[in-house]
């Protein structure tokens, strides 16, 4: 039997981190064992601390946050209501669980600057790099080098991003998930707001986001660890979303396997 290596693509879900636009910031209040105690009271009407195990009950987490807080996959109905050209948009769950689990293929653009377009060329030219031809459902992980500034308020603006004409490449090529070690798929907000102002054109806006309503796909966001998995190629990939009825997207834990 194979032995296989298994690395955590995600990060953390954490509360006051100002890595997030302030709406967004999860907020987790703790029930610690001895407060615990006190609620198991109402459950187990009779009881006294002295009941339980050195006085102390069960621990619980009350949790505020986004659907896209954290390591999140992104529905097509996160982007228009509509994808594949009219059709209605998936949520997330009703995304298919096939897509969701694949052949990995990492392309590594951390030598391009913050705010930066990922193109076709730059595509192209990665996948020649790694001797790589993209075929359907392959799962395509894009490395900027955000992750490091994870934790932090600049976390928001770190990282080159893709665009439409690089993001339909690789969907019409068959691609229905791919993810980024960003913030977001795009180029940083504050990139586009800035070329929007100077250009007035509205195809910047969120460009490679609304390329899903011509072909419908995923991606994850704010994943890391992704030079840990070693090669560009030659793993899988596995990232189910939690199901959330009707939503625009769902924490995820993705890992990639790697054989050993």
């Amino acid at each position: 039997m194979k032995k296989r290596r298994f690395v955590d693509l995600s990060i953390n879900i954490e509360a006051g981190l100002p890595s997030d636009p302030p709406m967004m910031i999860p907020k987790i209040d703790y029930i610690n064992h001895e407060l615990g105690a006190s609620s198991m009271m109402d459950f187990f009407p009779g009881i006294k601390k002295e009941d339980l195990p050195n006085s102390l009950g069960w621990a619980v987490e009350f949790v505020h946050l986004s659907t896209h807080s954290g390591t999140h996959l992104d529905a097509p109905y996160h982007y228009h209501p509509t994808m594949d050209k009219g059709k209605p948009s998936a949520t997330i769950d009703e995304i298919p669980l096939e897509w969701c689990f694949g052949d990995g293929v990492l392309l590594d653009f951390r030598h391009k600057g913050d705010g930066e377009r990922i193109t076709v060329a730059d595509i192209k030219k990665a996948l020649q790099k790694i001797k790589y031809e993209i075929k359907p459902f392959d799962i395509v992980l894009i490395q900027t080098g955000a992750e490091a500034y994870w934790g932090t308020p600049e976390y928001l603006i770190k990282g080159a991003g893709m665009d439409r004409e690089s993001t339909l490449y690789l969907t019409e090529k068959g691609v229905k998930v791919v993810g980024i070690d960003a913030w977001s798929w795009d180029r940083p907000l504050p990139f586009l707001a800035r070329e929007f102002q100077e250009k007035h054109d509205p195809r910047v806006i969120w460009e490679a986001h609304f390329a899903g309503i011509e072909i419908g796909y995923c991606h994850m966001e704010k994943m890391a660890n992704l030079s840990t998995i070693g090669i560009p190629h030659g793993f899988q990939i596995s990232c189910f979303p939690i199901k959330i009825k009707r939503a625009s997207a769902g924490w995820v834990r993705p890992v990639a396997i790697v054989e050993i």
